[in-house]
C-alpha cells in the first residue's frame, strides 16, 4: 500500500515560524534523538528498524518520523504498532532530551522508498529483457 503524505501546510502570517535552515537542523536533531530512544526500546520481532527521516512543522507542534523496516509485512505492522504503544514514552523522553518551545507531537510513518525503488528497478530490468520487435 502506497500512502502519499503531503508536506506540512504553511502556517498563517500571525504564527511565529523559523527559518528553513533552523527547521532542518531541528528535524535532524529530532531524528537523531528518536533513533537513540527507539534503540533503547525492546522491539523484538519487529525486524530491523531504522529511522530514516524526521520532518518537523514550522511551528514545532507536529512531527513526522519516517522509518524503514527490513523484514516481512507482519514485522512492519508489528513495528508500527509497537511504536504507537510506546508513543507516550518516546514523546516524554524526547521532551527531556531536547529543549524547544514545544515538543513536537510525533507521528510514525513507514518509509517505503527502498521497496518502491527495488520494484521500479525490477520493472526496468523486465523491460530491458523484452524484445523491441514485439
Amino acid at each position: 500500500m502506497i500512502s502519499v503524505v503531503p508536506p506540512f501546510p504553511f502556517v498563517s502570517r500571525g504564527a511565529v515560524t523559523m527559518s528553513n535552515h533552523r527547521i532542518e537542523r531541528v528535524s535532524e536533531l529530532v531524528k537523531r534523538e528518536v533513533s537513540e530512544i527507539v534503540q533503547e526500546l525492546n522491539l523484538t520481532g519487529c525486524g530491523f528498524l531504522t529511522i530514516t527521516a524526521a520532518e518537523i512543522s514550522p511551528d514545532l507542534k507536529e512531527g513526522r518520523i519516517y522509518l524503514s523496516v527490513i523484514g516481512s509485512a507482519d514485522q512492519k505492522r508489528r513495528a508500527l504498532e509497537a511504536l504507537d504503544r510506546q508513543h507516550g514514552h518516546i514523546q516524554n523522553e524526547l521532551g527531556h532530551r531536547i529543549v524547544l518551545k514545544y515538543t513536537p507531537r510525533l507521528k510514525f510513518i513507514l518509509d517505503e522508498t527502498e521497496a518502491r525503488a527495488t520494484h521500479i528497478e525490477q520493472l526496468l530490468n523486465e523491460l530491458e529483457g523484452e524484445d523491441p520487435d514485439e
